[in-house]
């Protein structure tokens, strides 16, 4: 070996030597670069899933979306509405009592459309005050509500006019649709988790 291969070979060791007794030395920086190493390695595997998966991902930010910002998931389709169950497993759908914006139940058990108290104030709908009024079994146990009506009421391209209602501070702020609005339309069903109404 020559004299020159000599002194690479000594440097090369030496350097060596230098490096691993650093990393010895060193043992929490070398803890550090392997949890970093494993940081970016999680990372990673996340943003795979999350890549692979974006359309569900997607689809689910939609459904929360709806039920955080209390917009009924519908659509209209031609003439018809298409709504789609909810998370609670009900169907809701926004609408409008004479241009107000109100948000709705579906409730094809209740025989009639059953709005709040403040809905209807804020509505200025015509409530009589003064008759008896109509006696309702509901859940919460009977309730004394007060009669009145919607001049127009809009569901998505769906309209009705005139249509009969009842009003009370014991709804709380559940606004239903009844058999009185249903019955309105030319056909309502459910398919392939949605309710379908057709004017």
């Amino acid at each position: 070996m020559s004299t020159a291969q000599s002194a690479d070979t000594l440097w090369l060791v030496l350097a060596s030597t230098l490096v691993i007794s650093a990393l010895i030395s060193r043992r929490f920086s070398l803890r550090s670069a392997l949890s970093m190493a494993l940081a970016w390695l999680l990372i990673f595997g996340v943003a795979l899933i999350v890549f692979s998966y974006r359309h569900e991902i997607i689809d689910i930010g939609h459904r929360v979306k709806t039920e955080l910002t209390g917009q009924a998931n519908q659509r209209a389709q031609g003439s018809s509405l298409h709504i789609k169950m909810a998370l609670d497993g009900h169907y809701w759908v926004n609408g409008k009592i004479d241009g107000t914006p109100v948000k709705f139940l579906i409730d094809s058990g209740a025989t009639v459309t059953a709005l709040s108290q403040r809905v209807a104030l804020d509505a200025g709908l015509d409530i009589d005050t003064i008759g008896p009024g109509m006696i309702m079994h509901t859940a919460n146990g009977t309730v004394n509500a007060k009669r009145g009506s919607i001049s127009e009421l809009t569901i998505g391209p769906i309209q009705t006019q005139d249509l009969a209602i009842v009003v009370s501070e014991s709804f709380g702020d559940v606004n239903v649709l009844g058999m009185n609005f249903l019955s309105r339309l030319r056909s309502w069903r459910v398919e392939n988790g949605e309710m379908v109404l057709e004017p």
